[in-house]
């Protein structure tokens, strides 16, 4: 049982080690998703239906809680650019990570409706593979593996400290 463990151990981890750097990368950079950081601005012009209601209107463009600043006539003002109700004409920049980036990160938060969630449950699993396989790359009853478990149950103790404090 050691020895095949530490075979799977070894190889999945070879395996996976294209896809861990992806998602360590990715979730260091969605630390930051709520600043600018690495982000550039991107000006966008589309024409959209007239008269459009504003909750509709922030769907369509991608705006999470649309809010108009100023209504001039027909021309609404919101943060991020203008909506003609008359004509349809939408006019706005967004912010982006560049292309790699983004695609990493929309990666990493897959949810049920992308197809990437196999792949992050495949990933989870082997990530809780390689936590339980980790105790059989040695011997019990050796030092190294009682300092391992010391190791073991202090991660455990920061672990929940940070999740109840």
């Amino acid at each position: 049982m050691n020895t095949t463990m530490r075979i799977w151990h070894r190889y999945l981890g070879f395996f996976l080690a294209g896809i861990m750097t992806v998602y360590a990368l990715s979730g260091i950079v969605m630390i930051f998703r709520q600043t600018d950081f690495l982000k550039k601005e991107k000006a966008y012009e589309r024409s959209l239906q007239p008269n459009m209601p504003i909750p509709e209107l922030g769907r369509e463009i991608g705006i999470r809680d649309l809010k108009i600043d100023k209504e001039e006539g027909a021309l609404l003002t919101f943060k991020q650019g203008t909506y003609n109700k008359e004509t349809g004409l939408v006019k706005y920049t967004t912010k982006e990570l560049p292309y790699i980036l983004n695609k990493m990160t929309k990666m990493h938060k897959a949810t049920t409706k992308d197809p990437f969630f196999y792949l992050n449950i495949f990933f989870g699993l082997s990530l809780l593979f390689f936590v339980i396989s980790s105790f059989w790359m040695f011997m019990p009853g050796t030092k190294i593996f009682r300092k391992g478990l010391y190791f073991t149950l202090a991660g455990l103790a920061l672990a929940f400290l940070l999740i109840f404090v």
